[in-house]
């Protein structure tokens, strides 16, 4: 028996399991409380695609004449071949069967359906991405092709990473989900509730908790829920998660509560602890943490608790014990090295800091707690967790889900990996701001972080002021300038559709996002569409940025606000020309082609100098130490020999030093008495001396022996230790 049964409803991720299980279930282990968790989804999407399953679907879709194009008249005739490979292919993809990538290579092992088309544009990329990465594209379009069978065919509903999402979204009432609900299980909801049975079975729990990050996870939540409500009674349901915090702090509506008992918001740690202590008090009335119940029919909302919420130091380490680590599922859907970490690979999820250092963004919904409560652990207690999670999963791999990384913390979190000597892959999410200097990226890269993610958003500096974003299009250049000379991968957030954001303005933004990628500064980038959110400053006060909300009665979901913009621009006959380009540019081509020639309707030349971003970059000021600054050496101790010359006349003592880095050697020549001085410096300046000093620590000691130290500080020999890792925090 447990206590608690965690559940992850269909779909997420195929990958790598959503964290918030794992970190319910670290804090439930510092209580004592015993759960089991499981990734519903991943265990559906194993137990779908198995050569028997599909043989069942295609005789289903066959028995109810469901063939309705082309493409699944074409799947249903190779329905052999999917069976055949299917089992096989699956393993491939979960690192169990490395072989299979020589034998899906060849082109005639996978049936190909209409996925495949794109291969003729692609094929040139193949060039570029190793044989393993080349076969999981060829295995991850095989997959969209039954996945496109099983929509037309089977349940129109289904996808990879979300369920039914439609009903999900923008739901104001309850009336569409309701009657779903009441309609005969289909075949993904009969696979779900077989599954969700035998652990109701073996572990018999008190609460059932289902976390709910996303719409796409709505419906199979409410499935489940409704499935345990008739079948084991005595189990009480709670729901929680990123959909419940956005979505539902608005809930009136009583028929929710036939399939839950509890509903609770924004952080989940306390708020289950006292659900859980309230299944055992005899109070008629008890002190729940920001959580909906029904009394009498109504749904009340209760926060009546005094207890503070935990910090984010009290919560424990995640734990990802009982989820199916070894069977995810590694794809890659597009041929672009920074696109595929979301859906690549196995990645530990933690959080460097609760909510939002910045939090000023109109368009974010800053006023809710999960962004608005700033709180970071610190750097000792993240690695101290990042080793713990590693001796669990035996994975090496992080993604820091932050809304914006703070860069200090990160800075303490490099050095304190570096010193620890561990070795991890790691990405995040950021701001492009200007502390993000070469030295830092330099420093990230030294301790593992392989790539960013950050908010370009509109690239317009009027809208990005309107924003409130903090940011320049000058600056996120040089920032992204300095992550790639680091080797660090950038994905840029793109927006269009902002209020009062022209044509022009769409437009010369797209250049801006050309010319970011021609110089290759960005790798990858995603347009999305603005959305007017309920709890953003906008969505507080939609006047003051020429919006009209179109207000609907609410008692179920509310976030998403229909709005008219008093520009009166289209803004949804952009996307496709946006997002046609942007694929292009990831892909290394059509830097050639006008930005306005991108649409099939007329619209203005860019007004942006095709050199504004190569100029941005170049106009980058030299950059001085400032006192208060701490150098930090990575490097190790130089080989060191004497040798002397003749200057004026004069023998000066000199000596070389020989520094070998993993991919070159460098050599500098310094006075010998200097290079005394600064090899005892080097040493306290090592990254793993934990004494760390500033520059005007070492100026005054500098100058008590020579002369000026700034001559010799931005001397030739001293910025060439500076390359060779020698960097100024």
């Amino acid at each position: 028996m447990k206590d608690f049964l965690l559940i992850t409803p269909p779909f997420t991720q195929l990958n790598t399991p959503y964290p918030a299980t794992p970190y319910l279930k670290g804090f439930l282990n510092t209580k004592g409380i015993s759960s089991y968790q499981m990734d519903l989804g991943i265990e559906v999407i194993l137990e779908l695609f198995t050569s028997a399953r599909l043989h069942y679907l295609f005789e289903a879709a066959f028995e109810n004449d469901d063939l309705q194009s082309e493409n699944s008249e074409r799947i249903y005739a190779l329905r052999d071949e999917y069976t055949r490979t299917i089992d096989s292919v699956i393993l491939f993809l979960q690192g169990k069967n490395p072989t299979l990538a020589r034998q899906i290579c060849t082109g005639n092992f996978l049936p190909q359906a209409s996925r495949f088309e794109q291969l003729n544009e692609l094929e040139w990329a193949f060039g570029s991405m190793g044989i393993q990465d080349q076969a999981k594209h060829l295995a991850t379009l095989y997959l969209e092709d039954i996945s496109d069978f099983i929509t037309e065919c089977i349940d129109e509903n289904f996808g990879f990473s979300q369920y039914a999402e439609r009903l999900g979204r923008s739901a104001n009432n309850f009336d569409e989900i309701h009657q779903q609900l009441e309609e005969e299980l289909n075949y993904i909801d009969s696979i779900s509730l077989k599954l969700l049975e035998l652990r109701l079975q073996e572990f018999q729990p008190k609460l059932v908790c289902i976390s709910v990050p996303f719409p796409g996870n709505l419906f199979s939540a409410f499935r489940c829920a409704q499935y345990i409500k008739q079948h084991y009674p005595n189990i009480k349901t709670a729901m929680g998660g990123g959909f419940a915090n956005t979505e539902l702090r608005s809930l009136t509506e009583p028929r929710v509560f036939d399939f839950f008992d509890f509903i609770s918001l924004d952080d989940g740690e306390l708020p289950l602890e006292l659900i859980y202590n309230s299944l055992s008090s005899s109070n008629e009335t008890f002190d729940f943490k920001r959580t909906f119940t029904l009394e009498n029919g109504v749904v009340v909302y209760t926060n009546s608790s005094t207890r503070p919420d935990y910090r984010q130091s009290e919560l424990g380490t995640p734990d990802y014990s009982d989820l199916f680590l070894d069977d995810y599922i590694s794809v890659i859907g597009i041929a672009n090295p920074m696109h595929s970490l979301w859906s690549d690979g196995r990645w530990n999820k933690l959080t460097m800091a609760h909510g939002c250092y910045w939090g000023k963004c109109t368009f974010c919904d800053i006023s809710l707690d999960y962004i608005k409560l700033y709180e970071p652990l610190t750097a000792i207690l993240l690695v101290d967790r990042m080793e713990e999670i590693i001796e669990q999963t035996g994975e090496t791999g992080f993604h820091f889900v932050d809304e914006a990384a703070p860069p200090a913390l990160m800075r303490a979190l490099a050095i304190e990996i570096i010193r620890r000597k561990l070795v991890v892959t790691w990405w995040t999410n950021i701001r492009f701001e200007k502390s993000f200097t070469q030295d830092l990226c330099t420093l990230l890269k030294h301790a593992g972080c392989i790539a960013l993610s950050g908010g370009l958003e509109v690239a317009s500096d009027r809208l990005l002021a309107l924003i409130d974003k903090g940011v320049t299009v000058e600056q996120v250049a040089r920032v992204t300038r300095n992550l790639t000379d680091a080797g660090i991968l950038v994905h840029s957030y793109l927006m269009y559709g902002y209020p009062t954001q022209t044509v022009q303005e769409t437009i010369d933004s797209l250049e801006m996002v050309r010319q970011l990628f021609e110089l290759g500064i960005i790798q990858s980038g995603f347009w999305h569409q603005f959305a007017l959110t309920a709890h953003s400053p906008i969505g507080a006060h939609p006047d003051e940025y020429g919006l009209t909300p179109e207000h609907e009665s609410i008692s179920f979901a509310h976030n998403d606000i229909q709005f008219k913009d008093k520009t009166g621009i289209d803004h949804d006959k952009f996307s496709f020309g946006l997002k046609k380009s942007l694929f292009n540019f990831m892909h290394g081509i059509g830097f050639e082609i006008p930005v306005n020639e991108w649409f099939d309707f007329k619209v203005p030349k860019t007004k942006i100098r095709p050199d504004f971003i190569e100029n941005s970059i170049n106009s980058d000021p030299f950059p001085t130490s400032k006192p208060s600054s701490k150098p930090i050496w990575l490097g190790g101790t130089p080989l060191t020999s004497n040798y002397s010359i003749s200057k004026k006349g004069k023998a000066v003592e000199m000596t070389q030093w020989i520094i070998h880095l993993k991919d070159d050697c460098i050599e500098i020549n310094l006075e010998e008495a200097k290079a005394e001085w600064f090899m005892m410096q080097l040493e306290i300046l090592s990254i793993f001396n934990q004494e760390q000093r500033t520059i005007s620590q070492l100026k005054t000691d500098f100058e008590a022996k020579f002369d000026d130290f700034e001559l010799f500080w931005y001397s030739k020999p001293i910025m060439t230790l500076k390359e060779a890792g020698l960097l100024i925090m």
